[in-house]
This record gives structure tokens, sequence and C-alpha cells, in this order.
């Protein structure tokens, strides 16, 4: 693209998560969005009013012809993901996901392989990636400041943050899984990244469900209409992985359990030089100047990297100018396959080997 142009996006889908989404890419100066659909008309039209979007489009099909449109955002039940993409692809846009990338690894590589052959840009949009503490801890890792970093906790635990009751995010057709695909894949796709490790090759999990199926522990977000739909996904998850180097990583995703804070979630490292924790971005080690004394480091230098503000940013720009893309498709497919491994391995009972 010419530096003169506009990164032009349509969005699919425009839940509650997209409002900040359409402000982060108008408030670009190459990004643009300019048309949008979604199956609720009423919510389609309120979303283009409220951000100026010229477009609202009555169907996919009429958004994927228009060819003011160079990009789409797609931010639909997970279920959709993969298929909208190909799609998207199909009809020469570049697309950013929401997270999870698909329902399983079939259907990301088959969209990753797409995309590779149509010479189109394809990302899943991991915005835990551009907080500020956690590219503050990345470039600490990558100045070698933790030395071999040999393990990482992440957890996010909700003790009610179950999105709103009978609507698609407790439907397994619909999600492909609850908690884990929710905020697990946050937490477990930050952990690699700040690792700097995205080669897993085992992987032992367990999913339970004891709050979601009694109507209890719901947190309220989402905007999907309520409907009499069965809540039949995970609401809490734990992992164990291997990974290629010999480093390990500990997953917890929940949604709802009884635990003394109401949200907590970080991800740890621990380094043969340093330790570390994200949020907030803290570094402990033995004193630099006093092997007797130990220290905290709380006030860590922000790299502020360009186009490492946010993930539209990150996208608009990779597509502008050239400039790296942040979450690779072989990246995001490394945590898809994770995914993939902890829902076999709940159901078998087994440690699942990541091919």
């Amino acid at each position: 693209m010419s530096k003169s142009d506009k990164v032009r996006f349509g969005f699919v889908g425009t839940g509650q998560i997209t409002a900040s989404a359409a402000a982060s890419i108008n408030a670009h100066p190459h990004g643009k969005v300019v048309a949008a659909f979604d199956l609720s008309e009423v919510r389609v039209k309120d979303f283009c009013g409220k951000h100026g979007i010229a477009h609202p489009c009555t169907s996919l099909e009429a958004l994927l012809a228009d060819d003011q449109v160079d990009a789409l955002y797609i931010a639909t039940p997970n279920k959709f993901h993969a298929p909208t993409a190909e799609l998207a692809l199909k009809a020469g846009k570049h697309v950013i996901l929401e997270k999870p990338f698909a329902m399983n690894l079939a259907e990301a590589q088959a969209a990753a392989d797409l995309a590779k052959a149509k010479g189109l840009t394809l990302s899943v949009g991991m915005n835990q990636r551009f907080n500020p503490d956690s590219q503050k801890i990345k470039a600490a890792v990558e100045a070698g400041e933790l030395g071999e970093i040999y393990h990482a906790k992440a957890h996010w635990r909700r003790r009610t943050g179950i999105p709103k009751m009978g609507t698609w995010f407790g439907n397994r057709e619909l999600a492909g899984g609850g908690a884990l695909y929710d905020i697990g894949v946050h937490m477990l796709d930050l952990a690699m990244y700040t690792m700097g490790n995205f080669e897993p090759v085992t992987v032992s999990g367990v999913t339970y469900s004891k709050f979601g199926p009694r109507g209890l522990g719901e947190g309220g977000w989402g905007m999907s209409d309520k409907s009499e739909i069965t809540f039949d996904v995970d609401d809490f998850a734990s992992a164990f992985i291997r990974l290629a180097n010999g480093a390990t990583v500990t997953l917890e995703a929940v949604w709802a359990c009884h635990t003394l804070k109401a949200n907590s979630n970080d991800v740890e490292l621990f380094g043969t030089e340093a330790g570390a924790t994200v949020v907030p971005a803290q570094i402990f080690r033995t004193s630099q100047h006093d092997n007797a004394a130990y220290e905290i480091l709380e006030q860590l230098k922000d790299p502020k990297k360009p186009g490492m503000s946010d993930r539209f940013v990150n996208f608009i720009e990779h597509l502008h100018d050239g400039s790296p893309l942040c979450c690779t498709l072989d990246q995001a497919l490394a945590v898809q396959k994770v995914l993939d491994g902890i829902a076999e391995s709940s159901r078998t009972g087994r440690e699942v080997v990541l091919a």
C-alpha cells in the first residue's frame, strides 16, 4: 500500500468489544472503519451511527463485495472466526481476528495456508501483548535480564466472570470452549510471547464446569440477546505445558470459583538471573551491587516500540509500511495447538503429545 493510503476496515460483528476497536482504528492517521455487518440490523445501525461509519451492510456478502474495504476485523462468535476469515481472504481482504483463532487447529491451519497462498495478512489480535507492562517485560527478556527462562505461571481467575448467561459464550457449538477460549487464550499467549517461546511439545490439562450449569457466576459481559441456549463449556481450566527447550508453563483460566480476589490475572516468569511479573511489571533479583541483598525493580523502562501501542496500530502499520506484525501465524497456530491439546487431555485423562 502507498503511504498516502488509508487501510479501510469492514467490521464483521458489532458487539461490545468493537467500540474500542473502531475508536483505535479511526484515531490512526492511516486507518478508517468504512463499513460494518451484524446479524442484528438495529445493532449495526446504532454502531455505525456512533462511530461515523458510512455503510451499515445488510449481509456479509455485501461487505465482502465492497471494493472500498481493504481489511476485515472479525468479532463474531468463535465458530465463525475461521470460516469468515477464509471468505474474506478469498475476496482479497486482509484479516485481523478476535481470539481464539478458530475452533480447532485444522480450521486455523486451513485459514493460515489460504492467507499465505493469497499473499494476504491474517493475524489474531492478541491485545494483552500490547499493554505497556507486557512490553516492559518482553524488552527485559529480550535484553537477557532474566537469563534462561525455565518456567512461567499464567493465570486469569475471576470469582464471578461468566459472560452473559444464555448467550453464545456458554455454548460449545458456538464458542468451542469457555473460560479457556475466552481468557485462558490471552494468558497462554502472553506467557509464550514474553518468554519468546512458541514451541509446545506436550500438554496435560483438565477442564471443569461447576458454576455455569447451575446458573451461577455471571459477570454480565456481552451484548448478545439471551435465549434458552445450553451452558455446556468449561468455567475452570488448568494445564501443564512442556516446551521444546525443556521450559514449562502452567495455565489457569477461571470464569467462576470461590476465591479471595474478585479478579486476578498475571504471568510470572522464572529465570536463572531474575524473575518477573507482568501485572504489574516487576523484576526480582539478587542485587547487582550486594550479593547479600535482594531487590525488586518496579520502575521499568517502557521500550515504546513504534507501532506497538495496540493491536490495530500494529496491524495498520504492517499493512501501510511493512512494519513487523506482532502476532504471526506460526505463533497463533502454536497457541491453538495447545488449546486443542488441553481439550483432548481433559477428555482422555492423559498427557497429549503435540505433533
